[in-house]
């Protein structure tokens, strides 16, 4: 399902540490003597808090994995392509421990997030000589090309047929395929950049997804998200959602959540909860760094504290956190140059009260006033007197125990 990549660093004064590279993302992790016996993996649940030396720990992942390649001086490894377990925990300070279960007793890590540029390091390769750059293959449904642009991508959309190419077993082998119907035209091309929060991103891939409320499966509501790279920043997600964009990427920590679930903090910051769904993902275009499929599904939170976000997504294997903020969608259309189309990726960050080029007070104080006076006989309409009707015949309100079949309020990742 994906790849990550290690190096074992040595510094001047012996000791050891190890620089780990998931998709952009960069943590800086020395080895943790645990105080106490560890359990067996399977005791790891996703989603559930663990301690490790009397630390709490919320488990992210419990995964599979094999030893793909090796070079350089390292220690002792675990066999070439034998499966073994890894566990990752995360705590709210933003410390991450890898449990590595391909030695007994396991091998305990523990870092936390480091920028590349601050690290200082010399003699990187350059991006241009990069062999895995501008790959090609051909589309094992329709035989047109498709060229890759990401090195690590595991899912690529053929642009002549959109059918879902899995490249997870390589590009050299049998390609597994998903047709996908009534193809959606992304308002941001694919492969367009633009510069957003200072730094410059390019839209590799795109998504979009459909949420329900678990408590009324008949509020369905939907929402698009742009996948961003950026070389030495890694990963992001541009969110077009109804009640506005907002830019999230992915948090290295885990926030702390309420015994009820309504609220979350994060790095000092506390979070409400704003909505809970689940979501699928029923069409996507463009390259991902993860094996992304037609269908997939998640539990959802999302949690807000004015216009920042904090998202939670979780699946049998995996639970992950998002966090951003809102932007607006002029920032949007300046970033891609798409001034001339500001109507369209227009949100809610439009006032409810905005009146039309060419409208006046005057007009939009008129209208207000022509509804009010429509509720108000309305509610004479509604009142039933049963000295002067039949109170059976005349039309009731609506119970207010849900949404009426509209969108509901978005957040982080909707």
């Amino acid at each position: 399902q994906g790849t990550w990549t290690e190096w074992q660093l040595l510094f001047a004064n012996g000791d050891h540490a190890l620089l780990s590279e998931d998709n952009g993302a960069y943590v800086l992790m020395q080895g943790l003597q645990a105080q106490a016996p560890i359990a067996a993996p399977a005791m790891y649940r996703v989603g559930r808090t663990t301690a490790i030396n009397g630390k709490s720990f919320s488990v992210a992942s419990n995964e599979s994995v094999a030893l793909l390649s090796a070079q350089g001086e390292l220690p002792k490894l675990p066999a070439l392509g034998q499966a073994f377990s890894m566990v990752d925990l995360r705590a709210a300070d933003g410390e991450v421990v890898s449990i590595d279960f391909s030695s007994h007793p396991p091998a305990l890590y523990s870092g936390r997030s480091v920028a590349l540029e601050l690290l200082g390091l010399q003699g990187l390769r350059d991006e241009s000589v990069r062999p895995e750059t501008g790959r090609q293959l051909s589309c094992p449904n329709c035989g047109a090309q498709v060229r890759l642009s990401l090195p690590d991508s595991k899912s690529v959309s053929c642009s002549a047929c959109n059918c879902i190419i899995d490249l997870t077993q390589g590009v050299g082998s049998e390609l597994r395929h998903a047709l996908q119907d009534e193809p959606v035209k992304p308002l941001i091309a694919l492969g367009k950049t633009g510069q957003l929060q200072g730094t410059d991103w390019q839209v590799v891939g795109y998504q979009h997804r459909m949420g329900q409320d678990p408590g009324d499966p008949d509020e369905q509501f939907g929402w698009e998200e742009y996948l961003l790279f950026n070389r030495k920043r890694g990963f992001a997600f541009l969110v077009d959602a109804s009640d506005g964009w907002s830019m999230v990427r992915p948090a290295t920590g885990a926030p702390v959540v309420s015994n009820n679930g309504q609220n979350a903090t994060y790095l000092g910051t506390r979070y409400q909860l704003k909505e809970s769904y689940n979501a699928e993902t029923n069409y996507v275009a463009g390259e991902f760094y993860w094996q992304v499929q037609r269908g997939q599904r998640s539990s959802n939170r999302d949690y807000s504290n004015g216009r920042n976000i904090l998202s939670m997504e979780q699946s049998p294997n995996e639970l992950t956190w998002s966090v951003g903020s809102a932007i607006e969608s002029d920032a949007v259309a300046k970033a891609f140059g798409l001034e001339g189309s500001r109507d369209l990726l227009k949100r809610s960050d439009v006032s409810p009260v905005s009146a039309a080029k060419g409208m006046g007070l005057a007009a939009v104080v008129t209208i207000l006033l022509f509804v009010i006076l429509l509720l108000f006989l309305l509610g004479r309409c509604s009142a039933c007197d049963p000295a002067l009707e039949d109170c059976a015949t005349s039309y009731g309100s609506r119970s207010a125990g849900g949404a009426y079949g509209g969108y509901s309020g978005g957040g982080g990742h909707k």
